[in-house]
C-alpha cells in the first residue's frame, strides 16, 4: 500500500503524529463499493494496517478515514480513528456534514449513503489538545469552537477540484487564524482512477495563517514542527480566545 510507503517515509523526515487523507484506502464513486468494503469498528484490514503501522513507527496515526458499518444497513459512517503509538485506539471521529454540490454536469450527495455523526471529538496527544474534523466540515465554524481551546486541528479530506480551487486555502487559514491553532489537512490530489479530480494541496497552517508545508498534487508528504512556543506567543499577543463573549450568541 502506497501509505505504508508514505509514512515510512514521514517517519524518515522526523514525523511524531501522521494524518492521512479522508478515503485514503478507498477513492471511488460507486457507493456501493463503500458498503462492501465496511469494517464495524475495532476489526477489520484497514483498521489492523493503522493499528500495526503505528505501533511499528511508534508514531501516532489519524487515519484519514474510512468506511464504517453504519445503523442503516444502506449507509457507512465516514469515521476518522486515531491510534496511538502502541497501536491502540484513542479517538472515533464520524463526519458529521455531509456534502452536497451540483455545478453542470458534477453532481454530489454524500447523504445518499451517508450516516452523519453527531459528536464533536477531541483527544490529548503528545502534540497537545487535538480536534478532529472531516472535508465539508472545513464550512462549519461553529463545530471549530465547540472544540474549545485546542493546539491542534486535524482536517482529512478529498475536496473536489472546484471547490478546492475556490476556497479551499482560504477556508483552512480562516480556521486556523479563529482558533488560533496548527491545522494538518491531509487531503486527496490528482485524477483518479474513475475519473474524479480532486484539490489536493495537502497543508499544515501555524496559528497565525502561514503555511507552513503543501503538497499540491499526488503521492507525497508535508512535514512540519509545531512549537508551542509560538502558540502560546500568539494567544499571548492577541488573546482573541479570551475575548469570546458565547453568552451573547
Amino acid at each position: 500500500m502506497a501509505a505504508d510507503e508514505l509514512i515510512a517515509e514521514a517517519v524518515a523526515r522526523g514525523a511524531q503524529m501522521v494524518a492521512l487523507p479522508e478515503y485514503f484506502a478507498l477513492m471511488s464513486t460507486d457507493e456501493t463499493a463503500r458498503i462492501r468494503a465496511c469494517e464495524h469498528e475495532g476489526s477489520g484490514p484497514v483498521q489492523d494496517f493503522l493499528s500495526k503501522t503505528a505501533a511499528r513507527h511508534g508514531i501516532w496515526i489519524v487515519g484519514g478515514t474510512l468506511p464504517l458499518v453504519a445503523d442503516a444497513p444502506d449507509k457507512t459512517r465516514n469515521a476518522a480513528l486515531v491510534f496511538d503509538d502502541c497501536g491502540n485506539q484513542v479517538a472515533r471521529y464520524d463526519k458529521i456534514h455531509l456534502f452536497s454540490f451540483t455545478q453542470n454536469k458534477e453532481q454530489y450527495d454524500e447523504a445518499a449513503s451517508i450516516e452523519p455523526g453527531a459528536r464533536v471529538v477531541c483527544f490529548d496527544s503528545p502534540a497537545g489538545r487535538v480536534g478532529l474534523a472531516v472535508c465539508y466540515d472545513l464550512r462549519f465554524p461553529e463545530l471549530f469552537r465547540a472544540m474549545g481551546k485546542v493546539d491542534l486541528i486535524v482536517l482529512p479530506a478529498a475536496f473536489t477540484y472546484t471547490t478546492g480551487q475556490a476556497h479551499w486555502e482560504t477556508l483552512l487559514r480562516a480556521r486556523a487564524i479563529e482558533n488560533q491553532c496548527y491545522l494538518a489537512a491531509p487531503a486527496q490530489g490528482g485524477v483518479h482512477p474513475h475519473g474524479r479530480r480532486t484539490w489536493g494541496h495537502s497543508m499544515i497552517i501555524d496559528p497565525w495563517g502561514n503555511i507552513l508545508a503543501c503538497r499540491p498534487e499526488g503521492a507525497g508528504v508535508a512535514v512540519a514542527e509545531l512549537d508551542p512556543e509560538w502558540l502560546h506567543l500568539v494567544r499571548q499577543s492577541l488573546p482573541a480566545l479570551n475575548h469570546r463573549r458565547p453568552e451573547l450568541f
